[in-house]
């Protein structure tokens, strides 16, 4: 796929993806204790909108983009409201009030989420890029920014001290074979770490396995795996990335009724075709 986020950072798959992160790490919030987020495939944490890399395809227009211009109804407004709040908020500290020149990426948006009790474990092979992710973060004593395959992660960095917390599987999906590699790192890591909540996100193609992935995930047979599929125009015959998928497992219980009722909107907003569409479902538990 060949995925650097600098051209793609704030396009349609990252509003449904962060939005879901950022109601996951509130949800985690109502209890008292610290809880720790683990980025496994972190980028470089804070992407500026007017590079070279993102005007050239200009795909933020069509997430980010389309979400700030727009007058949201009360529902999607409060379903939005943790992502959007923080992406407004950097903006403004970075004196643009009114528009969205910089976007966060994932571990950029966790931490700005966080309280002073829990911590950050921002993980990033590419040394140029995790050397771009320690310089975001300098002086920050809540985030550790390691250059390491996030894959790994899964085994050495599980469990966590604070035994709560998020796991955010995010690959670029440069190489073949990355949903296996997803669901044998969601098995190992589930082993380690029963009671966390993972996050997986993925792409979706005409020649996504997507039977075949949600087949695996069922015979893993964790607890409580909630799938969402987000087509933003027909998957059959449109070239390219067409759609996003998130896999959740241990989701917070409100998440699921919260999609239900957001994403007729949400899909309606950023769709770009026919053939737009959604799909939740609880693949592995109650419904």
């Amino acid at each position: 796929m060949n995925y650097r986020h600098s051209y793609h950072a704030g396009n349609f798959a990252d509003v449904l993806k962060h939005a879901v992160l950022a109601q996951i790490i509130t949800y985690l919030k109502r209890k008292d204790g610290a809880f720790r987020v683990i980025d496994t495939h972190a980028g470089i944490g804070l992407y500026d909108l007017s590079s070279g890399e993102a005007q050239k395809t200009g795909e933020w227009r069509g997430g980010i983009g389309r979400i700030a211009d727009t007058n949201l109804s009360d529902t999607l407004t409060q379903f939005l409201g943790p992502w959007l709040e923080a992406v407004r908020s950097l903006n403004a500290e970075a004196g643009a009030a009114n528009a969205v020149h910089l976007y966060p990426g994932s571990p950029k948006l966790a931490r700005m989420l966080m309280r002073k009790q829990d911590r950050l474990s921002a993980l990033e092979l590419h040394p140029e890029d995790a050397e771009t992710l320690r310089s975001v973060f300098e002086g920050d004593f809540q985030v550790r920014v390691t250059e390491l395959d996030g894959w790994l992660a899964l085994g050495a960095h599980l469990p966590p001290k604070e035994k709560r917390g998020l796991v955010l599987i995010d690959p670029p999906f440069e190489q073949d074979g990355e949903f296996d590699r997803m669901v044998d790192g969601l098995a190992r890591a589930t082993r380690r770490f029963a009671g966390g909540t993972y996050m997986l996100w993925h792409p979706i193609k005409a020649d996504s396995p997507l039977a075949a992935f949600d087949k695996k995930l069922v015979e893993l047979g964790r607890p409580r795996t909630l799938t969402v599929r987000f087509l933003v125009r027909d998957n059959k015959t449109a070239p390219g990335l067409n759609g996003s998928g998130l896999v959740i497992v241990n989701p917070p219980f409100t998440l699921e009724p919260d999609l239900k009722a957001v994403l007729p909107e949400l899909t309606a907003l950023l769709a770009t075709g026919p053939g737009s569409g959604f799909e939740v479902r609880m693949l592995v538990g109650e419904s």
